[in-house]
């Protein structure tokens, strides 16, 4: 039995959700309040969240964003708008699915069973698909990056070299092209600043995951992120 999690202002479409989860043998946990379900989804034990896009205190679309930054449980919007440029928000920001208000409880549930399925067909991949690809997140309006949901404290030029490698992943760069891409007219007069600045990434990446290491050296080369983050 899997536990879904519905957060939901409006009691009588709470119910409906709920009774609707609980048909397909499902456990399903409502909370009224996004800032009770994100504290819920912290704790680690849904395997779904259905979420409303209108809630009291925080959007649905903010709460979303608060979900991705640390974990990548399955997410299927509730709305009441039925915009095309909704939906696309939705899913570019981390939405699975998108459901408009009214809805079928049978489509809800039809929606519910797809996506759990094809999350746990995702779980099944071969390590270093999916699985890595979840565990680090990089974000580059923020200059923030995360590994297995816990903030990377990087420097300026730790995370430019890092969003650097991961706009193209698999690519080679140089050392040269490292730096003058990251370092630009700032460039230092050090031969090795890029390998000391990649030695550094790699010591925290292993802070948190000490078998973790996503760049790879290529001799006489350059260094590149693995393509199958």
């Amino acid at each position: 039995m899997q536990t879904i999690l519905v957060i939901e202002d409006e009691q009588s479409i709470a119910d409906t959700v709920v009774h609707s989860i609980e048909r397909e043998g499902h456990a399903a946990v409502w909370c009224g309040r996004g800032l009770d379900g994100l504290e819920r989804v912290r704790a680690g034990d849904c395997a779904l969240v259905v979420l409303d896009v209108g809630l009291p205190d925080i959007s649905g679309f903010e709460l979303c964003k608060a979900i991705r930054a640390f974990s990548q449980v399955p997410v299927i919007f509730l709305t009441a708008r039925d915009d095309e440029i909704d939906k696309i928000v939705g899913l570019e920001i981390g939405a699975d699915d998108y459901v408009t208000k009214p809805f079928s409880p049978r489509e809800l549930a039809a929606r519910i069973k797809t996506v759990l399925r094809r999350s746990a067909s995702a779980a099944k991949e071969a390590p270093g698909k999916e699985a890595l690809r979840k565990r680090l997140l990089i974000d580059p309006a923020k200059h923030q990056a995360a590994l297995a949901g816990r903030k990377l404290e990087l420097t300026r030029y730790e995370f430019k070299l890092l969003a650097l490698l991961a706009a193209h992943p698999g690519r080679v760069y140089s050392r040269e092209a490292i730096m003058d891409a990251v370092w630009g007219g700032d460039s230092p007069s050090l031969d090795r600043t890029v390998d000391a600045h990649v030695k550094s990434l790699r010591a925290k990446f292993r802070e948190i995951d000490d078998s973790f290491d996503p760049i790879l050296t290529h001799r006489g080369m350059g260094y590149a992120l693995r393509d199958d983050l």
